[in-house]
């Protein structure tokens, strides 16, 4: 064969190939599989499952630290531990605030790092901003998720908001464990 003519040879094959399976009927659904989820549906369940992970260690290793060190701090003008646990609080209110749902009357996002001392109240605190933020980001649709808004000068989707929710109760996830670690409390999880 003339070797000129293979690549028409090999582009001609390919198209046959597309249009078999493009005309191709869909393969059959078992009778008894579950109806498929939508991928919003199923992102915003991934979300929540791991939204309530990251909430459910910081809350334990929270309780696990003493009351009096939670007013630690590795050096000064860094926050203590109780203004890591506000902090998250207040990154939960804020981050809802730019997806739409401004934080409950009563609560102060920008100052709630300041707003208490008391170990029980903090905790709280936290436990209620992640109920709220969690309740924001489940009634999304996933034209919802694709909306763009202004953040910080930058155009982002809501979807992006939300994935920035998980990663700030990340990150301070991990700057709680060295925050206690450094006092000699172990997270409960790893026991």
């Amino acid at each position: 064969m003339n070797r000129s003519r293979l690549p028409l040879l090999t582009l001609a094959v390919a198209a046959l190939a597309t249009a078999a399976s493009l005309s191709a009927p869909a393969p059959a659904r078992a009778v008894d599989a579950p109806p498929a989820v939508s991928s919003a549906a199923a992102f915003l369940a991934d979300v929540d499952a791991n939204l309530s992970d990251a909430e459910g260690k910081l809350v334990d290793l929270a309780e696990a630290v003493p009351a009096e060190k939670m007013a630690w701090r590795p050096a000064e003008g860094v926050r203590s531990y109780v203004e890591v646990v506000l902090h998250v609080a207040g990154g939960n209110y804020f981050l809802a605030g730019m997806l739409g749902a401004p934080a409950p009357e009563g609560i102060d996002a920008r100052n709630i790092e300041k707003s208490t001392t008391d170990k029980a109240k903090a905790i709280e605190a936290m436990k209620v901003s992640y109920v709220f933020v969690k309740k924001v980001i489940a009634g999304f649709s996933a034209a919802d998720l694709d909306t763009k808004i202004d953040f910080f000068g930058k155009q982002r989707t809501k979807r992006e908001i939300v994935l920035g929710v998980i990663s700030h109760s990340h990150e301070h996830l991990g700057q709680s464990i060295a925050y206690a670690r450094m006092n000699g409390v172990a997270p409960p999880w790893s026991k």
